[in-house]
């Protein structure tokens, strides 16, 4: 396993860090939220929430549960944070031979289902019992929904918590409570009655001591409360929604370890290229093509653009073709600072040394 404290290691794992720090959406936010994260959580956060993830399962043995699903107009799930969480799943089962099961509102299984089939996932019923067994010659993945009533939602988080007995606890892209106990849009948009709500399930998860990893792009996502300080004094939106009586839209609900980027999938890529390099093993980080396809499914399954607001194969605006081009320049600089190239005599190595 790298050793990411190392020379070589800390220079993939900075590497990493550099591709997220990207403002890829032109937002303008993704410096002050990443400088306000290291204040808090200092060091590599993709590298080390990959070696959490590793650590965790390789302790307690039992699945990942992966929480998203981000509503835009008429309920609707958009294409960010869905992609991420089902190429999350595939890297994990790849990389640890450990199974995930996907949290959603139940009105977005369908979505979640095609998400997750154009990741190279095959999604299986979720088991009478909720014990997750090893299934041989199957990639598997299991969705669990959860209707929108509180009541409703608990019962089902609950019995995941006691008896699927994660081994860690992910949300990516998934509405954050503020301190009103409020679900918001970055831009101040309620979403009353649009999400199901899991701050209930990371809380009781935190209670029990296991790892919880978050992955977020704007401050209303759950588990950002770990820089919500922070974000209301630089994030428009943070400290008042402007809307009377509904607070500001940062979240409170804070992660033992976050991990943010310019978009959340660009995050969960972050988090897949880091176990990739932490287990070496390439076979974990995905291709640009099953990106594409990805989010291809994503969008004919029911997921929408966040910027167009429509069945586009793209995320927060960005098309497909332009993600397929950033993950070839992520692994293609990873397989670089790893030696995993040909120089002009056929060796492999650093060709600059050579000449």
């Amino acid at each position: 396993m790298l050793d990411f404290e190392s020379s070589k290691g800390a220079l993939i794992a900075k590497t990493i860090e550099d591709f997220m720090t990207l403002d890829l959406t032109g937002v303008g936010l993704i410096g002050k939220i990443y400088a306000a994260l290291q204040s808090r959580q200092p060091g590599p956060a993709c590298m080390m929430g990959a070696r959490i993830l590793t650590d965790a399962v390789r302790a307690q043995k039992g699945p990942v549960v992966i929480a998203t699903g981000f509503p835009e107009g008429a309920g609707v799930p958009e294409t960010d944070g869905p992609v991420g969480a089902a190429l999350i799943a595939r890297a994990l089962f790849m990389g640890l031979g450990v199974e995930s099961v996907i949290l959603v509102d139940e009105d977005w299984e369908e979505m979640m289902v095609g998400t997750c089939r154009g990741a190279g996932l095959a999604p299986l019923p979720f088991p009478e019992d909720g014990v997750i067994r090893p299934v041989e010659f199957i990639r598997p993945v299991y969705i669990r929904t959860v209707p929108k009533d509180d009541a409703g939602c608990r019962a089902i988080t609950e019995a995941l918590l006691e008896v699927t007995r994660p081994s860690a606890v992910i949300s990516i892209e998934r509405p954050g409570m503020n301190d009103h106990g409020l679900y918001n849009g970055l831009g101040g948009r309620p979403l009353d009655g649009m999400v199901a709500d899991l701050d209930q399930f990371f809380a009781s998860a935190k209670a029990r001591k296991i790892p919880y990893v978050a992955i977020g792009d704007g401050g209303n996502e759950m588990g950002m409360g770990v820089i919500a300080e922070d974000l209301r004094r630089f994030s428009p939106k943070a400290k008042d929604s402007g809307i009377p009586g509904r607070g500001g839209v940062a979240a409170v609900m804070a992660a033992d370890h976050l991990i943010v980027s310019n978009v959340s999938n660009w995050g969960a890529t972050g988090l897949i290229a880091a176990l990739s390099a932490l287990l070496e093993k390439p076979s974990v980080f995905h291709d640009a093509a099953l990106e594409v396809r990805c989010i291809e499914q994503c969008v004919s399954f029911g997921g929408v653009d966040g910027m167009f607001m429509a069945p586009e194969p793209a995320v927060d605006g960005i098309s497909a073709a332009e993600w397929a081009g950033l993950i070839d320049a992520l692994r293609n600089t990873l397989d670089r600072l790893n030696g995993r190239v040909i120089g002009w005599k056929g060796d492999s190595g650093d060709w600059r040394q050579q000449k």
